[in-house]
């Protein structure tokens, strides 16, 4: 979503830095016959002439304005982005934290149902009930802490 701000952005900075290589002269250097073209000084014993150069033009008043707006829109954009990445980060982790604790939880059911059914295989005649009304409620907890 932020791409295009950015390129136009990008595109303003290029033409800014185009017109400013259009404000450098530009020198043709004539050595032994053969003809160069050179930004900086001709070597020493070659003949030079100064060629024109086209003028920067007249720049678009607001144009600059459209650039400011857009690098602040795009600024916006950004920071929106991050805080919105903040925010599914920490869910991320709440949900995290969450499922760990709720897996913690259903292992220790678990395992207490095993040891309650194992208690009620063991288990005298007379605490038989006892240990069948045990491992009932404990099969009925684990069925309603852990879906799976």
């Amino acid at each position: 979503m932020r791409q295009p701000y950015l390129m136009t952005a990008l595109c303003g900075l290029t033409l800014h830095a185009s017109s400013a290589v259009q404000a450098q002269t530009l020198q043709r250097c004539v050595q032994e016959g053969k003809v160069s073209y050179t930004d900086q000084a001709c070597p020493a014993g070659a003949s030079s002439s100064t060629l024109p150069t086209p003028g920067a033009g007249t720049a678009d008043p607001g144009a600059a304005q459209e650039l400011a707006r857009q690098a602040a829109k795009a600024a916006q954009l950004q920071k929106q982005r991050e805080l919105r990445e903040r925010h599914d980060e920490r869910a991320d982790e709440r949900s995290l934290a969450a499922a760990r604790a709720l897996r913690k939880k259903c292992d220790k059911l678990h395992l207490t149902q095993r040891w309650a059914a194992e208690d009620l295989n063991r288990a005298p005649t007379a605490q038989r009930e006892a240990a069948q009304l045990k491992a009932r409620r404990t099969a009925e907890a684990v069925a309603l802490e852990c879906p799976h």
